[in-house]
């Protein structure tokens, strides 16, 4: 079972996000943002803040997702990584319950499989919040 990593404060559109976003014009965020812009496609439940200096994507106030611009990588992040099929061998991580993809500028990441793995984790995260819901 996945933790609900939860937060007090999303936004359905978050002022320090769209921030990031602007302040990240280079190749890097443009891949930042079209990934960030996946998460917050996948339901109109989806809100968003900054945590840890990046993008975060909510499932209302549980954390799913995150975007991070890198010195030569952009990471596309999982909060329930541990628990999303992943035949393609894409995440990255070993932890408890975090993975994350890591992708470089001119790499051929595959962006049907991406996109599967943010749609998993969006609705493996709202599943776990209908049976675990908020306080």
């Amino acid at each position: 079972m996945t933790r609900i990593f939860r937060f007090t404060n999303t936004l359905k559109h978050d002022p320090a996000v769209e921030a990031w976003l602007l302040d990240h014009s280079d190749p890097l965020g443009a891949l930042a943002l079209q990934w960030f812009q996946a998460m917050r496609d996948c339901g109109a439940d989806v809100h968003e803040l900054m945590h840890d200096g990046c993008p975060t994507a909510c499932v209302d106030d549980a954390a799913f997702a995150y975007v991070g611009a890198y010195k030569d990588h952009v990471s596309i992040g999982f909060f329930n990584g541990s628990e999303l099929a992943d035949p393609n061998h894409l995440l990255e991580g070993a932890g408890k319950f975090m993975r994350h993809v890591k992708i470089r500028p001119g790499s051929n990441v595959d962006a049907a499989v991406l996109l599967k793995l943010i749609n998993a984790s969006y609705t493996g995260m709202k599943r776990q919040c209908l049976m675990v819901p908020s306080a």
